[in-house]
């Protein structure tokens, strides 16, 4: 039946366009901003997905600022360690050319002197964003320090973070407060090699000024400072110098540690975007191959709309008589 009040052809052809120009939004909607799934009305479970990853992302994001930020505290920590190990081998070698008979020791006490100065100014200028691991000054005990190592997503959805902690009390060089606290400062008890096996000598390296300070007696000499004694003194240096290798070994160890955690950490937000992309990116050669279907589709809806159309002009002939 033909009706001039009812185009049904005009209707179906409309209808037909409608959903093509549905479709192409959403196409070109997705070519524009680069998503499949753009909103939680795409794809509710996609789109809680990502936006959860994206936010362990960026909480990673921070965990990279917060290692290189402790790796630069660890390498000024070790820096200060290196020169102090250098200074503390130097000071041995004085020590033992002190040993040699008719040498001046009143000269090799004033080299000793300026290589102490030496080691207080590197643990004081050891410093980074407030934080000194080689020097303390205050009353409070150095302690545990915290590096924000990683951020961790459970199983059952919990989130934590793990970090990775050094106990300066291995490092500090100088204590101002208390003189044991410090490897330099504090008493080494040795063996002087006339005395048979009793411990019966101690000393220390530097005198910082410490409000507790060190019972035993501090490395110098004198014109007539004893071979024993220097003997001593000797050993108490060396043994410094053994415990400073130590903590700088433990740096060196923090260090490595850091840069492994840092490329993982920068791999595995990689693994995590792409993660995301595949779940919510649009494949652009998919899209644009259907943005040209869509186009052809939308001009053969036009042309069926205006053939719809003139139908209903052909009945005016009928009675054009």
């Amino acid at each position: 039946m033909t009706s001039i009040l009812t185009n049904s052809a005009a209707m179906a052809a409309l209808q037909t366009l409608r959903s093509i120009n549905t479709n192409m939004e959403d196409v070109q909607s997705r070519i524009s901003s680069g998503y499949r799934v753009e909103t939680a009305a795409d794809n509710a479970a996609y789109w809680s997905i990502a936006t959860t990853m994206r936010s362990d992302n960026a909480a990673l994001s921070t965990v990279q600022d917060a290692l290189g930020l402790g790796a630069a505290k660890v390498d000024t920590s070790y820096a200060g360690m290196s020169s102090a190990i250098e200074v503390v081998s130097e000071i041995k070698a004085k020590l033992v050319a002190a040993r040699e008979p008719g040498v001046d020791k009143t000269k090799i006490n004033k080299e000793l002197s300026e290589l102490k100065n030496q080691l207080a100014s590197a643990a004081e200028s050891a410093s980074f964003s407030g934080e000194n691991w080689l020097y303390n000054d205050t009353t409070t005990p150095a302690g545990v320090k915290s590096i924000v190592a990683s951020f961790n997503r459970s199983t059952n959805g919990t989130v934590s973070v793990s970090t990775l902690d050094y106990d300066t009390a291995s490092s500090i060089l100088i204590d101002t407060n208390d003189a044991q606290l410090g490897r330099l400062t504090q008493d080494v008890a040795v063996v002087q090699p006339s005395s048979g096996s009793t411990a019966d000598a101690t000393y220390y390296l530097i005198d910082a000024g410490s409000a507790t300070t060190a019972a035993g007696s501090e490395i110098t000499l004198a014109t007539d400072t004893p071979d024993d004694d220097i003997d001593g003194m000797i050993s108490a240096v060396d043994a410094m110098l053994s415990n400073l290798t130590d903590a700088a070994s433990t740096l060196g160890a923090i260090t490595s540690r850091i840069d492994m955690q840092e490329d993982f950490v920068a791999n595995l937000m990689d693994v995590i975007d792409k993660g995301v992309g595949r779940l919510v990116d649009a494949d652009m050669n998919e899209e644009s191959t259907r943005l040209k279907a869509l186009q052809t589709q939308q001009q053969l809806g036009v042309q069926a709309l205006s053939i719809a159309n003139t139908n209903s002009e052909n009945i005016l002939r009928l009675f054009q008589q």
